[in-house]
Formats: C-alpha cells, sequence, structure tokens
C-alpha cells in the first residue's frame, strides 16, 4: 500500500467537497488503486492546520461546519499562519491540490513544482494566464500538474484533448462552458426578467452575490482560453474576445425561443482565436443545455465530430474532476 501525503488548499465549498470525496471513496482507493491518500495539510482564510501523522478530515469537516473557520481549532492541532507560499516550501507533501481563488496561485503553483510536489487544481486564473510557463516548468521537472475541474467540473474534456485524441489534429471547437447564464437564460424563456433570473440564480447558490464573472462572459473565457492552450497552443486571456450575457432582454429570448432556437452563452476556440458570446442555437444541437449542464462538441480530421456533455458545475461534479485528477498524480508519482 502506497501512502500519498496530500495538501489541500482551499476549504470552502469545493474544498469541504473534496474532504467529503476522499472520505467517501477512501476504501475504494485502496483496493482498486493500492493507493492511501494522506492528508498533511488543509489551509483556509484564517491558517493551515498541518500534522504530517495525517489530518482527520470527518473532525476537519466537523469544525469548518460548526465554527467557520479552521483557525478555532485548537484541541488538537496547530494552527499555522502560513502563506499559501511558505505552505508549499515548508510541508512535505507528495500532492498539492489548489481549490481557491486566488489569482495569484500561479506563483506557488511553480514553486510546489520546482520543490517537485504534483498540483492538482480546479483554479482557472493560474492557467488561462500562466498555462506556458506551469505546463512548461511540470514537463521540465516531470511532475504532474493537472487541472481537469478548471472547464467542465468533472466531466472530462481536459483528458479528452490531453490524453486520448494524441493522433488527431483539433480544427475547432464549440461550447457551453458556463452553467449561471444557462440557468439564467433559460429561466428568461419561462418569462422571468434577466434581474429576476439573476435572483433566484443567487438565491440558490447557483450564482455570487457578485455575479460579474459569469454573466460577462469571463469565466467561460477563462475556461475556453485553457480549451485554446490544450487543444492548439498556449494563450492568455486578453487575447480572449469577450462578451457576456447582460444586454440580452426577456423579449429577445423569447422570440428566439419561438423560432425554435434558444440562445446560450457559446465559446468558440480555435487555433489562435477565442471568442465567447451569446448565440443562437438550434434545439436539437449539442449545445442547447439545460440545468447545470456544459457540452462541448470537438471537430478533428479524423474523429470527425465528437460532442461530450455533462455537468458543468457542482459541487460533488467539481470535486470528482479533482480527486480524479489526485488519483492520476498518486499512480504517476
Amino acid at each position: 500500500m502506497r501512502a500519498i501525503r496530500v495538501s489541500l488548499f482551499g476549504f470552502g465549498n469545493v474544498g469541504k467537497a473534496v474532504a467529503g470525496a476522499l472520505i467517501g471513496k477512501e476504501r475504494f482507493f485502496r483496493e482498486k488503486y493500492g493507493i492511501a491518500l494522506k492528508v498533511v495539510s488543509i489551509s483556509d482564510t484564517s491558517g493551515v492546520v498541518w500534522l504530517p501523522e495525517g489530518i482527520d478530515l470527518r473532525e476537519a469537516l466537523l469544525v469548518k461546519e460548526t465554527l467557520g473557520r479552521l483557525s478555532a481549532w485548537t484541541n488538537d492541532y496547530e494552527v499555522y499562519e502560513f502563506s499559501p507560499m511558505d505552505a508549499v516550501k515548508e510541508i512535505e507533501a507528495d500532492v498539492v491540490i489548489d481549490v481557491t481563488n486566488d489569482k495569484n496561485a500561479w506563483r506557488w503553483h511553480l514553486t510546489a513544482l520546482r520543490e517537485g510536489k504534483a498540483l492538482v487544481t480546479s483554479n482557472k486564473p493560474p492557467l488561462a494566464f500562466h498555462y506556458a510557463e506551469l505546463v512548461g516548468e511540470a514537463e521540465k521537472r516531470n511532475v504532474p500538474y493537472l487541472f481537469e475541474a478548471t472547464v467542465m467540473a468533472g466531466t472530462p474534456v481536459i483528458g479528452l484533448l490531453r490524453e486520448n485524441l494524441l493522433g488527431d489534429r483539433v480544427e475547432g471547437i464549440e461550447a457551453v462552458l458556463n452553467a449561471t447564464t444557462t440557468f439564467i437564460l433559460s429561466r428568461m424563456e419561462e418569462g422571468r426578467t434577466f434581474e429576476e433570473a439573476l435572483k433566484e440564480a443567487q438565491s440558490l447558490g447557483i450564482a455570487e452575490r457578485d455575479p460579474d464573472g459569469d454573466i460577462l462572459g469571463i469565466d467561460a473565457g477563462y475556461k475556453a482560453t485553457i480549451l485554446h492552450c490544450v487543444a492548439f497552443e498556449p494563450i492568455t486571456f486578453d487575447k480572449a474576445r469577450v462578451k457576456g450575457i447582460a444586454g440580452i432582454t426577456r423579449g429577445e429570448v423569447q422570440r428566439v425561443r419561438a423560432r425554435g432556437k434558444t440562445i446560450r452563452l457559446v465559446a468558440t476556440v480555435e487555433m489562435g482565436k477565442v471568442t465567447v458570446e451569446p448565440r443562437e442555437v438550434s434545439l436539437d444541437s449539442p449545445l442547447a443545455v439545460e440545468s447545470h449542464e456544459n457540452a462541448a462538441v470537438i471537430k478533428t480530421d479524423l474523429l470527425g465530430e465528437l460532442a461530450i456533455k455533462g455537468a458543468g458545475a457542482g459541487l460533488k461534479e467539481t470535486a470528482s474532476g479533482v480527486v480524479s485528477d489526485v488519483i492520476k498524480a498518486a499512480l504517476r508519482l
């Protein structure tokens, strides 16, 4: 049985979902892969809990749920005031997981890779702005750098492009990559105004309090940029042309629906070009997704057209992508 030491950065909703998956799948991982994942540190905005012998994840979840912050956990564990950079340098781990929203995390991602640690992340901006540097460093060090959950949550579009379609030349990708905008547009088709649909999305936890990243197309732009980097060559988000759904009216949505089509926020990814914009989509298209689904249509020279559709949001779904990457990294180490 191989023990793999894990450092978890981020203990909000996604981090807690990852911890829950590690608990629930512990026996499965042991029996199927011969791997025992031992979480040796957990970080939230209040501090870092570190125990080389391994942290009790059930207790960690209980503390976070009842007290709201790891720094309140003083009985059996010492809480350190490490920065992420300090924690990456100081804590001995085989795999570092980043499920934060830290836009500057690329700096400590690089440090982790240089320390010989595998890096698994759901954090989009580091890759949308620093893909070439990060992936180049991982390849130079022969260390896994895995990011399935950055695009389409656990639906394995990154793995498909990075590991499976190796003999194909990708010619283009069209994709719906943001579930919040799909929810809002669907509700507008039912008669709600944009403001009413957005408010409902926020009340259900589908949209953030500050929804600009979703409704202005930024989130989809990050994801489309990452797809371009994987399918074609590295570019940065500032090269993408992005337009969101903020200007769309209920009347416009309903007129399109009456014509047998639907409006979705569609990303188009071609060599050297990334565009995100609202587009009319036929109701029989794979891109006419509902609820929290995402979809991508990949065109290649050999296979032709391949459609992949699945959950593009949700805590359990994102945890699926993260934990699958952790297993990939552990098997490679």
